[in-house]
């Protein structure tokens, strides 16, 4: 396809003249008609459009976010604010299959406001936001979609059951069931606290929902509702139902286990006390001598009177401890009448002999 230039609007090849008016097409912002001042000139659209294109890609994406964020009632008013990083330009909203609304920004807000005041039915929709730079023509990508649902109390609020009811420990799955009377529909669960639903799925009977949650973690713990959409209606929704509580407990600990452990502080702290004890044992050999050498060298010295030989000697260790003791929750007691129950007591002999010089005959 080419546009033709007109032969009475003679002009430089140069010179453009954007269009006053804007349309969509296929999700794309493209102008209405290209009307050029020159002489007999033809354009490639193809040429054109490869230009368009080039300048969305430069630009900054918007976001789109809605306020309030969820629970908006029909009849209530309700907004949509588009983020900008460029101010002074256009900026276009689209609801998807619906209208399209744009406005102008100013250069005192980074953000542009479309409020629905006393919202219907027709609002409801998918939107997004797109801006353009009047200066330069540059048309930026759309937002992402941001859904408005509105919630319309005539629909009847569904019900809700939890199993298991009590409290459940870590790793349990857990199923929450939701229903209403007659409207087939796709339910959603909500959790108190998240401001989006944590899981949606179709009613497989006829206004009947089943959510598992699989191994519950203490994060799990809250209150759950539900709310559900009426076929033929995804962007209305009836309002939150009654609630169920799930609470969480920890897994608590086998009796082996503690016993175990308890065995193992038994053993420790008897490691420790022989440790101890060797160690004292060691220090007691090492001064016995130490001194030992001193009265040698005493008495061998010039004129030194007193012993001729030393005979020093250290009895073995004898360590004997009590039959190994069954762990249990309660300290170990042991019959103070009964010899075989008592434990040894750990023996350190030390023997010193000494020798008196003999005199000459």
């Amino acid at each position: 396809m080419q546009f033709l230039c007109p032969q009475a609007a003679p002009a430089s090849w140069q010179q453009w003249h954007w269009p006053s008016s804007w349309v969509s097409d296929n999700g794309d912002v493209v102008p209405r008609g290209l009307v050029t001042l020159c002489e007999t000139r033809t354009m490639s659209l193809a040429g054109w459009w490869l230009v368009a294109v080039s300048r969305a890609q430069q630009l900054p994406r918007p976001s789109l976010s809605l306020h309030p964020s969820h629970g908006v009632s029909l009849g209530n008013n309700a907004t949509l604010q588009c983020h900008l990083t460029q101010l002074g330009v256009w900026v276009w909203l689209y609801q998807e299959g619906g209208w399209t609304y744009n406005k102008y920004n100013n250069k005192e807000q980074d953000t542009t406001d479309f409020c629905f005041f006393s919202t219907n039915w027709q609002h409801a929709g998918t939107y997004r936001c797109q801006y353009r730079v009047p200066w330069s023509g540059m048309v930026s990508e759309r937002s992402d979609p941001v859904e408005l649902v509105l919630t319309d109390h005539s629909f009847p609020p569904p019900r809700i059951s939890l199993s298991p009811e009590e409290c459940v420990e870590m790793g349990t799955n857990v199923t929450i069931q939701c229903w209403n009377r007659d409207y087939g529909a796709a339910f959603l669960l909500h959790k108190d606290g998240c401001s989006a639903p944590i899981q949606r799925q179709d009613s497989n009977v006829v206004g009947t929902a089943t959510f598992t949650i699989s191994g519950v973690t203490p994060a799990d713990s809250g209150t759950y509702r539900c709310s559900y959409r009426p076929s033929g209606y995804p962007f209305l929704s009836s309002p939150l139902g009654s609630n169920v509580t799930l609470e969480v407990t920890p897994t608590a600990a086998s009796p082996g286990a503690a016993d175990s452990s308890h065995g193992d502080l038994v053993v420790a702290v008897a490691g420790g006390c022989t440790a101890a004890f060797v160690f004292i044992l060691v220090l007691v050999i090492f001064f016995l001598l130490a001194g030992c050498r001193r009265w040698i060298r005493r008495d061998e010295s010039p004129g030194g009177e007193g012993l001729e030989h030393l005979y020093f000697s250290v009895d073995p260790l004898k360590v004997s401890t009590a039959p190994p003791i069954a762990p249990s929750h309660s300290p170990p007691c042991f019959d103070a009448g009964n010899p075989a129950e008592k434990p040894e007591d750990i023996e350190f002999q030390v023997s010193v002999q000494v020798r008196e010089p003999q005199t000459p005959a």
